[in-house]
């Protein structure tokens, strides 16, 4: 295993997650027959992660609903209506996690409380360690990758269409992915 690709050598501490090398995104399938991609552009957390003891790690993160990009301006605005995440009412999707645990030497699990609509559900998230780095303007770089598995329902987000031929417009299952990178906040 690489040094960049081993945990021991993050220091402990505040990392703040950098939005334009970072990517929150979900996955659902549409009419029965394909997926479609989207993510949101307007987000901002932080977390202390210390790899020598997880349990000492938590995690923040808060997303601008209305920056919801499908790559489709109807569907998106389809989607920031009532029918979807009344991003009028509510603004805000958030992550608080309630607990890490380590794994393995590069796999983590974050559970924690994800609020939508104004309802909050505990979700567990699969993290892997992707690696360090210093980039060019000498900040500590942590990266990792993670998806996890919800049923939007739970959160109300209900509107869907039945298909003539059977089966339903928008799947009740939706992937969450998280590619995050964070630089540590050495104030």
């Amino acid at each position: 295993m690489s040094q960049m690709r081993t945990v021991s050598n993050i220091k402990p501490g505040t990392y703040k997650i950098d939005p334009i090398h970072s990517r929150i995104g979900f996955v659902a399938r549409h009419a029965m027959v394909t997926k479609v991609r989207g993510s949101f552009n307007e987000f901002s957390g932080s977390g202390y992660f210390d790899a020598g003891d997880p349990s000492k790690s938590h995690l923040e993160l808060s997303i601008e609903a209305s920056s919801i990009d499908t790559r489709n301006a109807d569907r998106d605005t389809h989607l920031r209506s009532n029918d979807f995440f009344a991003m009028d009412q509510f603004p805000r999707i958030s992550f608080v996690s309630t607990a890490i645990e380590e794994l393995s030497d590069v796999n983590y699990r974050v559970t924690g409380d994800l609020t939508i609509k104004g309802i909050t559900r505990p979700v567990t998230i699969e993290f892997e360690y992707s690696g360090r780095s210093v980039d060019p303007q000498a900040n500590e770089r942590i990266g990792f990758e993670g998806t996890t598995r919800v049923n939007r329902k739970e959160w109300g987000v209900n509107w869907n269409m039945a298909l003539e031929a059977g089966g339903v417009l928008v799947s009740d299952q939706v992937t969450l992915e998280f590619d995050v990178s964070a630089v540590w906040d050495h104030e």
